[in-house]
């Protein structure tokens, strides 16, 4: 990590900073969940490196990016992400992201066709169509958001780690500590009330026909993406290829990170 470089620039309106491994490779944008950072990235980046330039943004309102009142929907965040790599003029990156990166990600590929060569989505929010949440259930999300900020400012870097690693006995050590970093990290704004998606993501997908890797795993152990919305979401989109990977809930490449790293090295090889 000592060669890595970082930086700031203005897109979208707002400053975004990053982080970056480098080298005449190409290049791969990765955008992190919610609560977590650019360097949330670290693990995977290190892998990858030999053979690509990893860029990691932090979003709005995370890590050391700007913190506008306002623009916490996906479109906003998509808006940023497109800003970003013409900003820094990449030439059709390949992309992806985990979560709330992965509604980024998706977004980008609906609402920017042709930007990027390739994306990869790690458990992104596509719910079933009869479970999308309510105003109460966005209310009750940014109340939890909002407590769970304020008990990790109390009670400190350390004390996140310790939790963390309670919560997460089969994480690498290494996850930790950018993990506990992008918890203090976070700014009030984002625990506003988030806006629904203007396209549900199953209007979305058929607007974009990019090649694109769905990595999902194991509904019963917190993954959102069930089995039933990967089949319906392979039909929609001819261009997208499903990656189930057993074991592992909602941070995949957390809880099986060989698995998920084989599945992205093969999947950016054939693209």
């Amino acid at each position: 990590m000592t060669d890595w470089t970082s930086g700031d620039v203005v897109a979208n309106g707002i400053r975004i900073h990053y982080s970056r491994t480098g080298g005449n490779k190409p290049p791969l944008v990765l955008s992190h969940g919610a609560t977590d950072s650019g360097l949330c990235w670290t693990r995977l980046a290190r892998a990858l490196e030999a053979d690509y330039d990893v860029i990691m943004p932090d979003a709005r309102g995370h890590g050391l990016s700007e913190e506008p009142k306002d623009g916490y929907s996906s479109d906003a965040r998509a808006a940023d992400l497109a800003g970003f790599i013409d900003a820094l003029r990449l030439d059709k990156p390949a992309v992806g992201g985990h979560s709330m990166g992965a509604q980024t990600t998706f977004y980008l590929l609906a609402n920017y066709p042709g930007l990027v060569r390739c994306a990869i989505l790690e458990d992104p929010v596509f719910r079933p169509r009869g479970e999308q949440p309510s105003e109460a259930d966005r209310q009750a999300r940014a109340e939890q958001t909002r407590r769970a900020m304020a008990e990790n400012l109390a009670i400190g870097r350390e004390q996140i780690i310790a939790n963390g690693r309670a919560q997460h006995p089969n994480w690498a050590e290494e996850e930790f500590g950018p993990w506990a970093d992008a918890k203090l990290n976070v700014k009030p704004s984002f625990a506003g009330v988030r806006p629904p998606e203007r396209l549900s993501w199953w209007e979305a997908l058929p607007k974009q026909s990019t090649p694109t890797l769905l990595v999902t795993a194991d509904p019963d152990k917190g993954t959102i993406v069930s089995p039933e919305v990967a089949q319906e979401a392979a039909r929609l989109q001819p261009n997208l290829k499903v990656v189930r990977l057993s074991g592992a809930g909602h941070n995949i490449r957390r809880e099986q990170f060989d698995g998920f790293l084989r599945a992205v090295r093969a999947f950016l090889a054939e693209v």
